[in-house]
């Protein structure tokens, strides 16, 4: 098969349908083999006509580009259809179910979108004097005033840009509550099973992590906790539901041995879509927890930018919340973004985590969602998730095998590799197979505290048919290793537009630009 310089086929004719059919093109009838962009448009040739430049003064102290830019020339038909074909290829939640645990991948509703780009909320500018956008911060405050609702909690940072960001924001504020006590804390408790970014957010701010390993049910023991917990002990980081898919039973126990021990409770909120409607955290003793509002309330990943991870504050760390927040100022509302005028009202913010909100389309997504759905329908929301990822578990329980034993679960069900022992088939042969069948494979190999772990989150977006047919599927997959049938395992995806990659190779000789192919140039000329 021929490669090009990254290691995969590009060429036409190089890609195959099923290891037999070959065409001229590569094309598969009316699927289009799409090259890279720099195979496509030549370097020597531009599909736009712009006048010359004038003549300026250089002002970047000698650092200017002295050789050509090397953008490949395309017209517009070409550029056009080369993202076209390229948008084909990508899987989303508007093609297929999309099954990653601990990701959250619902749907969007399409009123969300149309909502976020209303005049005043799409075109907002964020140097915009604020009395120009007295409905954008109006809404900013609604969604503030929802949020603590939710949770139980008595103020909100808006400004974060994602849920790392938000663990940072917390983590600050509660390493400025104990500066203020004239605390000095060396140390974070972090449960093993926890999302890394969790270790690495305490370790970048300078703290030790001390792990607390699950036990055998895959949940934390209190009596864990309270043996690591000592004067060192900043405050431990847990998720609930935990990343394992399972409610923390003993988490107001563990709050309280927290706080007993002067130290705070951070949430880490990723799974918060589990609970909404049905408990508070702030009511189970939580100090600080970030939420995603694309995994909770249906923003979309990153949004094509700045995501959102507001963070929510118990009473005890609300005045080290950062500015800006938003007040009512009589007939008004406004943003303080002032440290002194903070201080003068009792608070002691840590400071300003971002230079701007930077994410105001979330914001009107995520209150879409809310004032959508009511707060019986996001709790509806709660519960069909749930019941999805039970409805899953108990459709695989008699094929696949569960790490903490037949127990039900909380939003996403999480399975290991038992059951493909002495089969010679993998996890990763398994999610590769996945995508044969038209899946985007489930996560893979975390939680690490399982072997080969398979972390399933339906969602609650998904109809009773379509998780029918994926546990159909997987079944059928599952049955197919137990037969020996392990050359459709290793060889797969073989029905997608790029066959399995040479994983070890691409880790070790990583290719990290495009280089034109000397061979197909000489040919060229």
């Amino acid at each position: 098969m021929a490669m090009n310089t990254q290691g995969r086929p590009t060429t036409p004719g190089a890609s195959m349908l099923d290891g037999e059919v070959r065409t001229f093109t590569g094309n598969r009838g009316l699927d289009h083999e799409e090259p890279l962009i720099f195979e496509r448009g030549s370097l020597e040739k531009t599909g736009v006509d712009l006048p010359e430049p004038k003549a300026v003064k250089p002002r970047l102290g000698g650092l200017e580009r002295t050789g050509a830019i090397g953008l490949p020339g395309l017209t517009e038909p070409e550029a056009m259809r080369h993202y076209v074909r390229l948008s084909r290829k990508n899987y989303a939640i508007d093609s297929g179910l999309y099954p990653l645990g601990s990701c959250t991948m619902k749907h969007n509703p399409r009123l969300n979108e149309k909502m976020a780009r209303v005049p005043g909320f799409g075109d907002v500018h964020p140097l915009q004097p604020q009395q120009t956008v007295q409905g954008a911060i109006a809404l900013m405050q609604m969604l503030s005033g929802y949020l603590l609702e939710l949770t139980g909690m008595k103020a909100v940072a808006l400004s974060p840009k994602a849920g790392a960001h938000g663990e940072l924001c917390g983590m600050i504020a509660i390493k400025a509550a104990h500066e203020a006590a004239g605390s000095k804390r060396s140390v974070v408790l972090v449960p093993e099973s926890a999302h890394g970014t969790n270790p690495a957010t305490a370790a970048f701010m300078g703290y030790g992590v001390r792990s607390i390993p699950a036990r055998e049910d895959g949940t934390v023991a209190v009596e864990v906790v309270r043996a690591a917990l000592g004067p060192d002990v900043a405050a431990i980081m847990l998720t609930n539901p935990n990343t394992c898919g399972l409610f923390e039973p003993e988490v107001v126990a563990i709050a309280k041995a927290v706080h007993e021990a002067g130290a705070y409770f951070y949430c880490d909120g990723a799974n918060f879509n589990a609970i909404v409607g049905k408990v508070r955290p702030g009511d189970l003793g939580v100090d600080a927890m970030h939420i995603n509002l694309h995994k909770t309330f249906s923003t979309p990943h990153g949004g094509g930018g700045p995501g959102s991870g507001p963070v929510v504050f118990s009473e005890a760390l609300a005045r080290f919340a950062p500015v800006p927040f938003g007040i009512r100022d009589g007939e008004r509302f406004r943003l303080v973004e002032d440290i002194g005028e903070a201080e003068r009202r009792g608070l002691k913010p840590f400071g300003r985590l971002t230079a701007f909100h930077g994410q105001m389309g979330m914001f009107v997504r995520a209150l879409t969602y809310m004032l959508s759905h009511g707060a019986d329908g996001m709790r509806q929301a709660s519960e069909d998730a749930v019941l999805s990822a039970n409805y899953v578990r108990a459709g695989l329980r008699d094929l696949f095998t569960q790490p903490f034993g037949d127990q039900p679960c909380m939003h996403e069900v999480l399975f290991d590799d038992r059951f493909l022992q002495d089969t010679g088939v993998t996890t990763l042969d398994f999610a590769k197979a996945m995508i044969d069948e038209g899946y985007h494979p489930m996560t893979v190999y975390f939680p690490l505290v399982v072997h080969g772990a398979m972390l399933i989150e339906p969602t609650e977006s998904e109809s009773k048919d379509s998780l029918d047919l994926f546990i159909a599927t997987l079944r059928h997959l599952a049955e197919a290793a137990r037969r020996g049938d392990v050359e459709r395992f290793k060889q797969a995806p073989r029905l997608a537009p790029r066959r399995r990659l040479d994983e070890t190779r691409a880790a070790r000789e990583p290719k990290l630009r495009w280089q034109p192919d000397p061979a197909r140039r000489q040919a060229a000329e």
